[in-house]
């Protein structure tokens, strides 16, 4: 028997019957804005070194882009329950693309924190709706379909970053951000074009029902209600939002620390950040797979367990092959986003996915972006290594959370 047989399989599942255009250009576009939002970690020293940021006013840029990036979230969601995924996500790249313009153009610090809060705004009106769409695109392989694109995701977050830091190196920080703006532009184009036309206008009776759920909005809004308090998706969301925490504090500051605390290169930081996101291309749909084949329980606990181990030993970790090693295994809680996300649109019913979803990841991002802000303060105060201790502690609480999760299938 082929051993690939089922992957053949699987791909073809996944881009068969025309589904293939829609996902390439979903995947794509996904990975130009993650990638782009990871640029700002890898520039971070540039710009303290600009702007003259503490660590504690680093982590708070960051958090304000991870604010940003989730307060949308809902509004998107809703917009996407009741108009057009196409549309929504269209209008979040082209604002991403303008605003990093912005960005590099600031001339003070607070122009710097109000454009990149507009870049986060542009990114959050992304997420939802790729889901949504896929949801209803795949809606027996939403696992897949969504490991595919997050880690087309992470192929942005490996291939941009270094990048960023090679042109700031050789140029200016600014020239390290700048040059994404002509690929979101065209990723806008890609969008509006190739997506599906239908989802924009439906048919008659798409139309008569979208009506009728904005007339009956307190009717909808009991039925998100309602949803969202089942016993599943209220102790997912809370794992869900501590997960979040942990990557965006590891994330937001880990090439600051390695150049810092550990005395690489911004270059060879900027590597070892991009090879966290350089396994996720591999984590993301082996995760997503898992999802679909064995449930939540297990494949959440599978992905997580490295990463405890991981955090525990970077603080006592030297060198670059081994800080190497050390940033893969840390690398397998990228699949976690795939599985929860997963989870969550099965949850919740079709009529208001996009708004359940909304709400889900508007509340965990909004409370998780707090978490480059918290890492700063405590490597301000002296702990940059001892937070990782934290983190790792953070993540083991998951793992026993998660162990207690019945059935949420």
């Amino acid at each position: 028997m082929n051993p690939l047989a089922p992957v053949g399989r699987e791909a073809k599942a996944l881009w068969g019957d025309g589904k293939g255009r829609s996902l390439g250009v979903i995947a794509g576009v996904w990975g130009l804005l993650l990638g782009t939002r990871m640029i700002y970690p890898v520039l971070l020293p540039y710009l303290r070194e600009s702007f003259g940021l503490s660590l504690s006013v680093a982590g708070l840029l960051v958090t304000i882009l991870w604010l940003g990036s989730a307060i949308g979230q809902l509004p998107g969601g809703i917009l996407a329950d009741r108009y057009s995924e196409r549309s929504v996500m269209t209008v979040g790249a082209a604002v991403v693309a303008v605003a990093v313009l912005v960005v590099v153009a600031a001339p003070t610090a607070v122009a710097l924190f109000a454009a990149t809060a507009l870049v986060g705004l542009g990114q959050s009106l992304y997420p939802v709706a790729r889901i949504t769409l896929l949801a209803d695109i795949y809606p027996d392989r939403i696992g897949s379909a969504l490991g595919v694109t997050m880690a087309t995701g992470d192929l942005g977050q490996t291939l941009l970053p270094p990048i960023a830091g090679t042109l700031a190196a050789a140029i200016a920080w600014q020239a390290g951000l700048v040059f994404v703006s002509p690929l979101l532009l065209v990723g806008t184009v890609a969008l509006w074009l190739l997506l599906p036309r239908e989802t924009d206008t439906g048919s008659g009776e798409d139309r008569e029902e979208t009506a009728a759920s904005d007339a009956l909005s307190g009717e909808t809004s009991g039925r998100v209600l309602a949803e969202l308090r089942q016993p599943n998706v209220v102790f997912i969301s809370f794992i869900f939002f501590l997960y979040i925490l942990v990557w965006q504090a590891f994330t937001g500051l880990y090439p600051t620390y390695l150049v810092e605390q550990k005395g690489l290169s911004s270059a060879r930081a900027s590597l070892l950040f991009s090879l966290f996101f350089a396994a996720g291309v591999v984590v993301k749909p082996v995760a997503g797979a898992a999802y679909d084949r064995v449930g939540f329980r297990g494949s959440l606990v599978m992905v997580l367990s490295g990463p405890v181990a991981g955090l525990a030993l970077l603080p006592v970790v030297e060198g670059t092959i081994e800080l190497a090693g050390i940033t893969v295994l840390v690398s397998t809680m990228l699949g976690s986003g795939t599985i929860t996300q997963s989870f969550f649109s099965d949850a919740f019913s079709e009529s208001v996915r996009g708004t359940g979803l909304g709400v889900v990841r508007t509340t965990t991002a909004t409370l998780g972006a707090a978490g480059p802000l918290i890492f700063g303060v405590i490597a301000d105060s002296g702990y940059f290594d001892e937070g990782y201790w934290l983190l790792a502690a953070i993540i083991g609480i998951v793992i026993l959370l998660t162990l207690r999760v019945s059935d949420a299938e």
